[in-house]
């Protein structure tokens, strides 16, 4: 099964996550960054995998962007969804909801949160005063959780077949 992982990302942790997850999972495994490809051949595909992380509560305008405009093609694939983001349990959530139009929750095998990081070392000046004063943290930190991303990544993998359960 041929995947595609499209994903952008701000300060790098997206991209660590869609490496890992090409790590995982089984067949050919395609990454296109939105940000130097927008308009990845998702035609070629079986299975679409799509990432972003959050800012200020939203997910990058290429993400959100790639999911409206293909809409109707995802519907199509094997889909699966996921953000990276600071916040836990229901704002998480929350986040992942508005992330993606409803259409593609409807549609998607899989969709998870995978935690996140402040990357000081990759951020602008502003982009650290913020941090500092929104989020009080001082220095980089990473929340990523490797097991979902592991959990994810099998339920991409595992297969569905409705003959199995006449046996």
């Amino acid at each position: 099964m041929k995947t595609l992982i499209a994903y952008a990302t701000t300060h790098g942790c997206t991209e660590r996550i869609s490496e890992q997850l090409k790590d995982y999972l089984e067949g050919e495994v395609a990454l296109v960054d939105l940000k130097e490809n927008p308009n990845p051949p998702i035609k070629e595909f079986q299975r679409v995998i799509i990432g972003g992380s959050i800012h200020a509560g939203q997910i990058q305008k290429r993400v959100k962007e790639f999911g409206t405009t293909n809409l109707k093609d995802l519907q199509k694939k094997e889909l699966g969804l996921f953000i990276c983001c600071m916040e836990e349990g229901e704002t998480a959530h929350k986040q992942l909801m508005e992330a993606y139009p409803e259409e593609l929750h409807r549609s998607a095998k899989a969709t998870a949160f995978f935690g996140g990081a402040f990357d000081f070392d990759r951020m602008n000046f502003l982009e650290k005063m913020v941090v500092k004063k929104v989020a009080h943290v001082k220095q980089s930190t990473s929340k990523v959780d490797f097991e979902a991303v592991r959990k994810f990544s099998r339920r991409m993998d595992r297969i569905f077949n409705p003959f199995l359960f006449l046996a």
